[in-house]
């Protein structure tokens, strides 16, 4: 085995670790949990490594016979940076954890398809997936910043990723899949102030029916276009306070009692009532209905009439696509960035085919490099309706790998290589001073003989 192919599936498997959670993972038959590792006062169960091991055959890893002991490895090595973490005080923010958590999120979504076949799928609602995600997520978090901090000042200099290159045999030298690179403007279709009185007048006359004795339940599933709640009577499950926007987060835990109905606030999503179930703490579970002011034909016409003429302004030169995104576009996530859509999965500009929105990839699929798209109406994740302009940054088509047209993914190999040995170094010389514990079935391990010669301290 190669080392580039070793490198390779190290770094896969520690993607798996920080993407991952249990709950996201189906193992086949029953199994009786035991631990099978401990770092520390931290454990490792064998349910993590059969769930870790389902995952990664399901996404057609070759099943060796040391792919559980490579899995054990680096989740023996992810309980050892969050043991040092605990012990050097680090700390994430909760912003961080509801972060990462809807990112993750909204990267599994797109895989599945839907917010209703991911909930589905696993049987569970989003909220009760956020809750299951955060405990972990720290956990992740905390090990990421202790591995930074490990490999702080680690760089890769162009002889380095030279040598790399040169290391790696002619006949192991991978192909790379195509890939491409986009961005976009995306321009929210404005609603009339007549329409939002509409729909804020009819949210209205609900709250009057509630307060008159009918169900919220009951309503929420008839009116709220909140689909994924509606289901549920509206209810959203326990969250966090920073799990919700702050205008209906304000709102939601000034409520004292279920049978106080909110007044009807303003959210990015649109407009809502809210009742609470139950609060614990920084905890609250609530109902809520939302209605949407409705769009005409002639907002939507107004709107698409300026994304297309933006869109002429950049074909004819008058304004460039990246001035033409900070200047107009209502995307947060990448207007600042000119435009440029960044890959959840990777967190790199690039895409293969199958990680893109299929709508999205119908219509660059047959643009040129370099080529902007009309204006096409979309709907975006809050509900809004919008016109998106696509632009074809850069596309590859397969081929091995070289250092002309691979070389900053060569570099991330070099110094992901170099992180490694780092990190290697640091785990070694902690592990003679932490007590290490590795269940008997895995102490024939080559991967493990590291952990295994200093176990027990």
């Amino acid at each position: 085995m190669s080392r580039f192919y070793y490198l390779k599936n190290k770094l896969f498997l520690l993607l798996i670790i920080l993407f991952s959670n249990q709950s996201f993972s189906q193992t086949s038959g029953n199994i009786v949990d035991q631990i099978v590792g401990v770092v520390g006062n931290n454990i490792v169960l064998k349910s993590e490594v059969e769930s870790q091991y389902a995952q990664l055959i399901a996404q057609g890893t070759p099943d060796a016979s040391d792919l559980k002991c490579r899995i054990l490895d680096q989740l023996l090595l992810n309980k050892l940076l969050l043991h040092q973490a605990n012990i050097d005080s680090l700390n994430v923010e909760e912003s961080q954890v509801n972060q990462k958590i809807e990112s993750n999120l909204s990267y599994f979504i797109q895989q599945i398809g839907s917010v209703e076949k991911l909930e589905q799928y696993y049987g569970k609602s989003i909220a009760e997936l956020k809750e299951e995600f955060k405990p972990l997520i720290r956990e992740q978090l905390l090990a990421q910043q202790m591995q930074s901090k490990v490999t702080k000042g680690i760089s890769s200099s162009p002889a380095d990723v030279r040598t790399f290159f040169n290391k790696i045999p002619k006949d192991s030298l991978p192909y790379v899949n195509a890939e491409l690179e986009y961005a976009q403007i995306v321009h929210y279709v404005a609603v009339s102030e007549e329409q939002k009185k509409e729909a804020k007048d009819k949210l209205k006359s609900i709250r009057d029916r509630i307060i008159g004795g009918e169900d919220f339940s009951t309503l929420a599933v008839l009116y709220s276009q909140d689909i994924e709640s509606a289901k549920q009577g509206g209810e959203l499950g326990f969250v966090n306070r920073g799990d919700l926007v702050p205008e209906f987060s304000a709102a939601a835990f000034k409520l004292k009692n279920n049978i106080e109905i909110s007044e009807i606030i303003e959210s990015p999503f649109g407009y809502h009532i809210i009742q609470l179930i139950e609060r614990r703490g920084e905890k609250i579970n609530v109902r809520h209905i939302l209605l949407r002011a409705v769009t005409q034909a002639e907002d939507l016409v107004n709107a698409q009439a300026f994304s297309d003429s933006i869109a002429n302004l950049i074909r004819v030169n008058k304004i460039s696509f990246n001035e033409a995104a900070e200047k107009f576009s209502d995307d947060t996530e990448t207007k600042m960035g000119g435009g440029i859509v960044i890959n959840p999965a990777t967190g790199s500009t690039k895409f293969e085919s199958d990680q893109v929105d299929p709508n999205v990839l119908f219509s660059i699929d047959k643009m040129t490099v370099g080529e902007v798209s009309s204006a096409t109406l979309i709907t975006t994740r809050d509900g809004k309706q919008a016109y998106r302009i696509l632009k074809l940054i850069n596309r590859s088509e397969p081929h091995q790998m070289n250092l002309t047209d691979d070389y900053p993914k060569l570099q991330e190999l070099t110094l992901s290589e170099k992180q490694n040995t780092a990190l290697q170094t640091w785990k070694n010389k902690k592990v003679a001073t932490t007590y290490v514990r590795i269940a008997e079935e895995y102490q024939n391990c080559e991967t493990l003989k590291d952990w295994s010669l200093n176990t027990a301290k």
